[in-house]
């Protein structure tokens, strides 16, 4: 399958990649009743969100620097030679529009949203927003059964609650994925774990559903390469979402984010553990807690949207093949 190419790219040859209209990796922007929509196999999409931080903020403002610093990206993979969108036709599909006074209007708005991507049989690349935004996601793509998924991250995501009840924050969805039927917990990897904790309630609850949790010491011990064969064959064959929060990579790295962890892998282990799931069923893929504020030099946001290349070069193959 080859791509039309009305989608593809701006080349840095035609237009100076600091000129014109950022859009996700200068990819045309269409809006969901754009009689092109039907056309787009993979979409792009901001979901300028943070209502679920509980303590540095920012992430709302990611979507926008994301899409800024992903100008940057070239049309070819530079050591695999995969050239996405030449594969699929890949598009903008602009931002949810989040109600930043409302976490539970936000969550149904996101949905919605996504709820027309998967109408349209578009596969969905995200870019937050802080972690919540997964759950929403989730909500939309597994409403034909449970997924797996792969998870990036130095936290697991996987609390009750905080302040004594609050079930909807960025260290919750995945806890309330499992609840609601939308993960099968037995098909989770949680890669990176990390940091000093509260307690083991977390940690407790990912034993107790099946949850397999690499913890970064057994990242580094093994290797790449090792760790992601583990996880290729823990969500196997059946459709698998993948959630990546950039703190997973050590902030000498990715500074830009709101709730750092030391001791995380570098920024070529931050790509190479992508690139080690190809011919993994992903059906939507994530890219959160890009933080602008704490992001001075920009760094952050460039591997961040290097990393969502890496992403498109695993996905874009697997739908060519249909």
């Amino acid at each position: 399958m080859t791509s039309d190419p009305f989608f593809h790219p701006v080349s840095g040859f035609d237009l100076p990649r600091f000129a014109g209209v950022p859009t996700f990796m200068r990819l045309p922007h269409l809006g969901l009743d754009d009689p092109r929509l039907a056309d787009v196999r993979i979409g792009l999409v901001g979901v300028p969100w943070d209502s679920g931080t509980t303590n540095r903020p920012g992430p709302r403002h990611g979507p926008r620097q994301l899409r800024d610093a992903s100008t940057m990206i070239r049309a070819q993979h530079g050591v695999t030679g995969v050239r996405p969108f030449e594969m699929v036709n890949c598009a903008d599909l602009g931002d949810v529009g989040p109600n930043p006074a409302d976490i539970q209007d936000s969550l149904s708005r996101i949905t919605a949203f996504y709820d027309r991507l998967v109408q349209a049989g578009i596969t969905p690349l995200t870019a937050g927003g802080d972690h919540l935004t997964s759950l929403p996601v989730l909500r939309a793509l597994a409403k034909s059964g449970p997924l797996g998924m792969v998870h990036f991250d130095s936290h697991t995501d996987l609390f009750h609650s905080y302040f004594g009840g609050t079930m909807y924050t960025h260290g919750t969805p995945f806890r309330r994925a499992v609840e609601e039927g939308l993960l099968d917990p037995k098909r989770v990897v949680q890669i990176g774990i990390r940091g000093t904790a509260y307690d083991s309630e977390d940690r407790d609850f990912a034993d107790s559903v099946g949850i397999r949790v690499i913890p970064i010491e057994e990242f580094h011990a093994r290797g790449v390469t090792d760790v992601m064969a583990e996880a290729r064959q823990i969500v196997g064959t059946a459709p698998t979402y993948l959630s990546y929060d950039i703190d997973f990579v050590d902030p000498t790295f990715a500074p830009g984010t709101g709730t750092p962890e030391v001791g995380g892998p570098n920024s070529y282990q931050a790509l190479q553990v992508v690139r080690e799931l190809a011919g993994v069923n992903l059906i939507g893929a994530d890219m959160v807690e890009v933080s602008p504020p704490f992001d001075a030099s920009g760094n952050t946001a460039f591997l961040a949207v290097s990393i969502m290349f890496e992403m498109l070069c695993v996905m874009a193959p697997q739908l060519a093949r249909g």
